[in-house]
């Protein structure tokens, strides 16, 4: 990818939908380059989808932060499935190091987080855990509203 796909990326990530004369207008080019340009990119397995953001998505829960999961044995696959009842956990990791999995996890609360993490700990298979707490996001690559 050279500068200007990086940039067009750049662009997409925040809104895919914007018509190609606005994104070739942005980036100083042809609406025929900003095409092409795209159609290579879904064609090379660089660009492999696009998604809808719910409003629901969108609503940022003011408590959030990463815990680190050390799961027993090889019980990791059995307690992914117990946390997919959270609706407080937005993304499942696993990783490697110290630590099995890496959640990601949102509350209304510091009440509610230490809610969500009690029942957390009571998922079969869970040996110990550690939460951070995320202060601010001074950069992400998710869609902006």
């Amino acid at each position: 990818m050279d500068d200007l796909d990086q940039r067009l990326v750049t662009i997409l990530r925040h809104d895919a939908r914007r018509s190609i004369s606005d994104v070739a207008a942005e980036l100083g080019v042809s609406r025929a380059t900003v095409r092409s340009r795209i159609e290579r990119l879904e064609q090379r397995g660089d660009i492999v989808g696009y998604t809808v953001i719910l409003r629901a998505d969108t609503v940022a829960m003011p408590v959030r932060g990463v815990t680190l999961i050390e799961v027993e044995g090889k019980m990791a696959d059995r307690v992914v499935d117990g946390l997919a009842g959270f609706p407080e956990i937005s993304a499942v990791h696993t990783t490697n190091g110290r630590w099995d999995l890496v959640v990601e996890i949102s509350a209304q609360s510091l009440t509610d987080l230490d809610a969500v993490l009690r029942r957390l700990r009571l998922v079969p298979g869970i040996t110990g855990s550690e939460t951070n707490l995320l202060l601010a996001t001074p950069r992400s690559t998710k869609a902006r509203l």
